[in-house]
């Protein structure tokens, strides 16, 4: 006769986490030599997330037990501990969408993700823990920088290996988490922060931030009134520094972490953000019309292209150019101020902004 094992407990503070309950995650999580458990570990702190601390645990175990009893690292993520951000996080889903995208969506795409041991969270509060595989030796990007069209085109095919199995799937309209919206109207917010996004960016930021920031702050409503014909799950953070990246020529990969903004959109969405926000502006005009050509191309092998022509993906990738500005403002004034912070939000809009006006993508907020 089976049992039911119940799950460890949802430890929410790292100041909580002990070996045995680690030994219990990775154990469940098949992680684990029959009989092997963890004795210690060393902490560290890694990452720059905003809503986020994310810790690396270099673990320890019982002597006598071999050298591959279990992983040597391991990755924990907790809400920030930085109250403000934390309320963010809760608003926003940012925890809730993480922990669900690993229990319901991770094993039904192809997108490569890091193997998640454990998932858990108090539904409502910041109380929250997601267990992955530490992906060192891959080294995230880095978005002050900015990648090469290369390293973009290894995201695009990502992209589209996340997009295309479940593109125009009904029953993820089923998910209250994907399709969930704030209630408040992201172009009331927009509106709301933008005097504020100015006068503390001036200094750092194009004149062509301010006048495309405008015009959307005119056509907003436009914009969001629009429906895609076929909705998939998107990664709605995509962009560098959420990539990890190893390996050269061609044994180059890119795995695609941070998954806390994943919601039902337009696959082009998660295109036009990366490539708009991770590219320098000169990497990007030479090369961009056939970056999104090699996503509409990777779509094929899922059925997709059949009934959407590479005139109609060009076509949302205008449009929805415009995500990425609204990111950086809204974004750039709800989270806590920091130095890098600050340094990546300038940095997002300056390319936003002259990726939404190369585009001519004014054509849709009218």
């Amino acid at each position: 006769m089976s049992t039911t094992v119940d799950p460890p407990p949802l430890v929410s503070d790292p100041r909580d986490v002990t070996a045995g309950w680690l030994t219990d995650v990775l154990s469940q999580a098949g992680a684990l030599t029959d009989g092997a458990r963890v004795t210690g570990f060393e902490a560290t702190a890694i990452g720059t997330g905003a809503v986020g601390s994310t810790l690396r645990y270099r673990l320890r175990y019982a002597e006598g037990t071999g050298a591959a009893v279990g992983p040597a690292t391991v990755v924990a993520k907790f809400a920030s501990s930085e109250e403000q951000s934390r309320a963010t996080g809760v608003l926003t889903l940012t925890y809730e969408r993480e922990v669900a995208f690993y229990q319901q969506i991770a094993h039904t795409v192809d997108v490569r993700q890091p193997r998640c041991y454990y998932a858990a969270i108090e539904p409502g509060t910041a109380n929250v823990v997601v267990v992955l595989a530490d992906l060192a030796p891959a080294v995230p990007g880095d978005q002050l920088a900015g990648c090469d069209a290369d390293d973009a085109a290894l995201a695009v095919t990502e992209a589209a290996r996340l997009h295309g199995p479940r593109w125009g799937d009904p029953t993820l309209l089923e998910k209250s988490w994907l399709t969930a919206r704030s209630p408040v109207a992201i172009s009331e917010v927009y509106r709301a922060v933008w005097d504020g996004f100015v006068d503390r960016f001036r200094a750092s930021i194009e004149p062509e931030v301010i006048t495309q920031g405008e015009a959307l702050g005119a056509g907003i409503e436009t914009w969001q009134a629009h429906r895609p014909a076929q909705l998939t799950v998107t990664h709605g953070d995509f962009r560098i520094d959420n990539m990890m990246f190893e390996g050269s020529g061609a044994q180059r990969r890119v795995t695609i972490v941070d998954w806390q903004t994943p919601k039902l959109g337009a696959g082009a969405g998660d295109v036009a953000y990366l490539i708009g926000g991770s590219l320098p502006v000169g990497e990007r005009r030479p090369r961009e019309r056939d970056l999104v050509r090699r996503y509409h191309q990777a779509l094929a092998p899922y059925g997709v292209t059949d009934g959407y022509p590479f005139e109609d993906c060009w076509e949302d990738y205008r449009r929805y150019s415009w995500t990425g500005l609204i990111t950086a403002v809204v974004a750039g004034m709800l989270v806590s101020r920091t130095e890098r912070g600050d340094a990546m939000f300038a940095t997002l809009a300056n390319r936003h902004a002259a990726h939404t006006h190369d585009l001519a993508a004014a054509d849709h907020l009218r």
